[in-house]
């Protein structure tokens, strides 16, 4: 089939507009995944959530040119809050992101959330499967500043980065709950800020459920890229560990 050859392909025009047929009638989603089943499980999707305010996009930004920079083909699923009056995207994820666009092995695509729980839109599994057939090693998807209700991510990346700004104090214990459970590397942003290694403190102390594991919890400063590289590491780290894990699954 053409079409998927071009996809495989990673021809920037189809996916493009594959990504808007899906969007516009969901109804395709379930012959999507089908046709694209034989292609899939080669990339490694990473959730990045938290708060609005936490700087989320700045980071994600900063990721991606890190991310680059180790060889890296990435692709971002940044979700945005819709327009009330049209539901579609604001696109501002797009908008700071812009200084990658014109880079080949970069692919940024905001989707509307259209107010649906979880902080995801319905299209945002597709999409993920598209950019994964399309051969990007690395999916980084941004969900909507929705606080707890963000858990939605969870069903959908193999590795969960939960970001907040410090200066959260007693409200953390509040936090133990919901989106920080999920959570399998913690990032304090903009840790140039008063707070920032007693909100890392909070965090480390916190226990993992089911383990007596400890996840790492890292400072970033994403609009200096202060910590950006050791979260890259993580990244990298858990995305080997997940990969020898599947195989041994199978072995």
């Amino acid at each position: 089939m053409e079409w998927l050859q071009r996809i495989r392909a990673g021809d920037r025009r189809t996916i493009a507009r594959t990504i808007s047929a899906v969007e516009n009638d969901e109804t395709r989603a379930e012959g999507l995944r089908a046709l694209l089943a034989p292609h899939l499980g080669r990339a490694h999707v990473v959730g990045i959530t938290g708060p609005a305010g936490a700087g989320k996009s700045t980071l994600v930004n900063a990721l991606v040119g890190e991310l680059l920079a180790r060889g890296h083909r990435v692709a971002v699923v940044a979700v945005d809050p819709s327009s009330p009056f049209t539901g579609g995207a604001v696109l501002g994820d797009r908008i700071r992101m812009a200084e990658h666009q014109a880079n080949e092995r970069v692919f940024i695509r905001s989707l509307a959330s259209r107010g649906h729980p979880g902080g995801l839109s319905l299209a945002t599994a597709q999409v993920i499967d598209l950019f994964d057939a399309a051969g990007f090693d690395l999916i980084l998807v941004e969900t909507v500043g929705a606080g707890q209700s963000d858990v939605a991510i969870a069903k959908l990346a193999r590795t969960r980065v939960v970001v907040y700004p410090p200066g959260l104090g007693d409200e953390v214990q509040a936090l133990k709950a919901g989106v920080l459970e999920i959570a399998d590397i913690l990032v304090v942003n903009k840790a140039d800020l008063p707070g920032a290694d007693r909100t890392a403190g909070d965090f480390l102390a916190m226990p993992v459920r089911g383990t007596d594991k400890k996840r790492p919890v890292l400072k970033t400063v994403s609009t200096t890229g202060e910590g950006v590289a050791p979260l890259v590491d993580a990244i990298e780290e858990r995305s080997a560990a997940v990969r020898t894990a599947d195989i041994k699954a199978v072995a």
